[in-house]
């Protein structure tokens, strides 16, 4: 797995949007519980009381007039109570309580209303205090309410402001409420977009490493657990480099070193006459053939800065190359493809690639093209194949499938060894598959 690949499996999907999840979710939650106490307990209380206070003034303009009858005192009372209580009252003579065209409460002093709304705790209050037959009417005004209770005079009609039962303490609790809320949450999204970019950051940083991309200006930071993860990053991303080199230098030291004997022993054998030297001969030319395999493979892993590349370019140039010695090679490139590549090292990998096509087949196709998010470069022939269960062992070094030692028939067996191996320091891979011409397909990917 790629260093990227790593990183981005220890890290959520989506941190910004889950950590504002776990931000919202308490305050939705606070909202939920402080409204729910609110309208249980302080709206209740309030409304409760209001609607008690009306009821008690209704009450008490009932009993006045029981008190003092007559056209006259009643005028008065009237006035009195327009004055100070805020109420405007009627008195319909000899009339009877009728709720025919009208929208309201029923004129029964039910209880299962009272303490789920304001009709229903004014129906209570008008039920403990007042004692008669009532309708209220609390939807066909906007501003005031109307209340008709029956009498023995008649039907005493009372209209009421609704600011008389209504707290402002609603609006100005729901106001604080929401926009503290949304303020808090401002914050909070400010804070995390901070702190995610900086996860942000370091994933871009694994990303371009995994692609073979140098990351020298990456930088821990962020808060404290994200700096640690960044210093652990930077901390495997110098081991593996300091790895590669490792090998790469002894590899090509140990290759270089093996040319000089070698070549003493190619001299000796020329000016030797007598039995077993060819067999020698062949033998030593394997063995040089074999370190010319390591020293590409070793060139493949060495410190070639990546540079911005026409990967059609690089395909047109190895195509025209082979071409020119003889391979029959159909191209076809659907776009400019611009990335970074290390221009040698995908040279060898193109090579290696079509190469092997046009060794073991008559006819090889090459389409070069976007595909999604990657380039692709999509090799087929109409050769012999590999067969499906042998196409993971061919990228094994030194591997081959032909079982003769016929330079003429086949490689050293790094060939596929070292494009995989290339394709793979740019973040990409090979993939080998069934071709539609009948042989083999191979197809490199690399991100763009």
């Amino acid at each position: 797995m790629s260093p990227s690949a790593m990183i981005k499996s220890i890290l959520p999907r989506g941190l910004l949007g889950r950590s504002l999840l776990i931000l919202v979710s308490p305050l939705i939650l606070l909202q939920l519980v402080s409204a729910y106490v609110f309208y249980g307990t302080h709206w209740d209380v309030v409304t409760r009381r209001l609607t008690a206070g009306l009821a008690g003034d209704i009450g008490a303009v009932i009993e006045m007039m029981r008190n003092f009858p007559g056209p006259a005192n009643r005028t008065a009372i009237f006035t009195l109570a327009e004055a100070t209580m805020d109420l405007h009252l009627s008195l319909e003579e000899g009339g009877i309580l009728d709720r025919t065209g009208m929208v309201g409460v029923p004129p029964r002093l039910t209880s299962d209303l009272v303490g789920y709304s304001l009709e229903g705790n004014l129906l209570g209050a008008l039920a403990e205090r007042v004692g008669r037959p009532v309708f209220i009417d609390a939807k066909s005004g906007e501003r005031q309410m109307e209340i008709q209770v029956q009498l023995t005079e008649g039907v005493l009609d009372v209209r009421v402001s609704r600011k008389r039962l209504y707290s402002p303490t609603t609006m100005i609790f729901a106001l604080w409420m929401v926009g503290t809320s949304m303020l808090l949450f401002g914050i909070a999204t400010i804070f995390m977009r901070n702190q995610v970019r900086a996860v942000r950051r370091l994933a871009a940083a694994a990303d371009s490493f995994g692609k073979g991309r140098d990351v020298p200006s990456f930088k821990p930071e962020g808060a404290a657990e994200v700096r640690q993860a960044g210093a652990a990053f930077a901390l495997m991303r110098d081991r593996l480099k300091r790895q590669v080199g490792q090998r790469t230098e002894m590899l090509a030291g140990v290759s270089h070193d093996l040319r000089t004997p070698l070549t003493r022993m190619k001299l000796q054998l020329a000016m030797m006459d007598c039995e077993g030297i060819a067999e020698l001969k062949e033998d030593v030319g394997d063995m040089e053939r074999m370190i010319e395999g390591y020293l590409a493979f070793a060139r493949g892993e060495g410190s070639e800065k990546p540079t911005a590349t026409n990967l059609v370019v690089q395909v047109e140039e190895a195509v025209g190359k082979l071409r020119r010695e003889g391979g029959v090679i159909d191209l076809h490139c659907e776009e400019a493809l611009i990335l970074p590549l290390r221009r040698q090292a995908i040279s060898r990998c193109l090579a290696n690639l079509l190469g092997n096509a046009v060794r073991y087949a008559g006819h090889v196709a090459v389409r070069v093209g976007r595909r999604g998010d990657a380039a692709e470069v999509i090799v087929d022939d109409d050769g012999p194949g590999i067969p499906a269960d042998k196409r993971e062992e061919v990228f094994k070094a030194f591997l081959r499938l032909e079982g003769s030692r016929n330079p003429e028939t086949g490689g050293v067996g790094l060939g596929l060894t070292i494009a995989r191996d290339v394709a793979r320091s740019h973040g990409g891979e090979v993939f080998l598959e069934d071709s539609p011409l009948g042989g083999l397909r191979a197809r490199l990917r690399l991100p763009l």
